[in-house]
This record gives C-alpha cells, sequence and structure tokens, in this order.
C-alpha cells in the first residue's frame, strides 16, 4: 500500500501542478484580455480626438478664411457711409448747376459752384463711387427704381424713358439705384 500512497501522492502532484499552471494560463489569458480590451479604448480614444481636431482644424481654417474675406471687404467698402453721406450733396450741386443765372454775379456763383462740384465729383470717383446709367438702358430692378412708366412707342418695352433721380454704385455695390421712368 505505500506504493499506491505514493502513485497517489505523485498523482496529486501532479494534478495540483496541472491546476496550478492552468490557473496561471487563465490569470495570463485574463491578464492579456484586459490589456488587450485596454488598447482597443485607447485606440478608440485616440481615433475620437483625432476627429475632433480635424473638426477643430476646419473650423478654425473656415474662421480664417471668413475673416480674411471680411477684412477684405472692409476695406474694399471702407468709404461707402461717407459716400452715401455725400450723395445728397452731389444731388443738391446739380440742382444748383440747372438754375439760370441772369446776372454776371450770378454766372460766377455758378462757375465757383461747378468748380466745387467737379472737384466734389472727381474724389468721389477716387474712391470707386460710379453714376449708373439709366437713360435708353433696359431697365434691371437691381440698377433701377421704376418710379413712373409711360407708353413711348418709339422704344421698346422695358427701356429707361427719363432719369428722375441719379443712382450711384460703389465698385460692385449699389448705394442707391436710380429712380426713373420706364416705358411699357
Amino acid at each position: 500500500m505505500s506504493q499506491q500512497n505514493a502513485n497517489e501522492e505523485k498523482v496529486t502532484e501532479v494534478v495540483d501542478e496541472t491546476v496550478e499552471a492552468t490557473e496561471e494560463t487563465v490569470e495570463e489569458t485574463t491578464e492579456e484580455v484586459v490589456e488587450v480590451n485596454e488598447v482597443e479604448e485607447l485606440e478608440q480614444k485616440l481615433q475620437a480626438e483625432e476627429e475632433r481636431f480635424l473638426r477643430l482644424r476646419a473650423d478654425f481654417d473656415n474662421l480664417k478664411r471668413r475673416t480674411q474675406t471680411d477684412r477684405e471687404a472692409a476695406a474694399k467698402y471702407r468709404s461707402q457711409n461717407l459716400l452715401t453721406d455725400l450723395l445728397p450733396v452731389l444731388d443738391n450741386f446739380e440742382r444748383a448747376l440747372q438754375v439760370e443765372a441772369t446776372t454776371e454775379d450770378g454766372e460766377s456763383i455758378k462757375k465757383g459752384i461747378e468748380m466745387v462740384y467737379r472737384s466734389l465729383v472727381e474724389a468721389t470717383n477716387k474712391e470707386g463711387l460710379e453714376v449708373i446709367e439709366t437713360v435708353d438702358q433696359p431697365f434691371d430692378p437691381n440698377f433701377h427704381q421704376a418710379v413712373m412708366q409711360e407708353q413711348d412707342d418709339s422704344k421698346e418695352a422695358g427701356t429707361v424713358l427719363q432719369e428722375l433721380q441719379r443712382g450711384y454704385k460703389l465698385k460692385d455695390r449699389v448705394l442707391r439705384p436710380a429712380m426713373v421712368k420706364v416705358n411699357e
């Protein structure tokens, strides 16, 4: 029986060693699974942060482009408010020049007004102010404001017959549309 006890002890030892090895393998496998899960989780976080970075970069580029566009527009139209305020002054000069001078003094005053008017027109033209062409042009609601209609068989329908108030634009932006009479 002692041999049987010795065999049982050996079997017990082998079983214990096998159990220990299996437990170690299970622990190693569990550690590997935990490490794999941590790696996958970190990779997902990295990918999410990369996407966030790319979105922020795109937003920044868009903001930079928009700011540049706004800056260019501000430089291009910097004199818009001043020119808009000067339009009534130009109108008044034009009305003053339409008055007939009957005396020599009146004629010299009219020449002085004309000189001031020309210098004002030159200064506004340097800033980009342009007169909108109207008479004998096709009616364009972007540049003209129709306030009257009249029938004239010698001209095409939709043609501007008369300018009632001059229109102006600054580069490509309309400051004031021309008030016109249009052929029906």
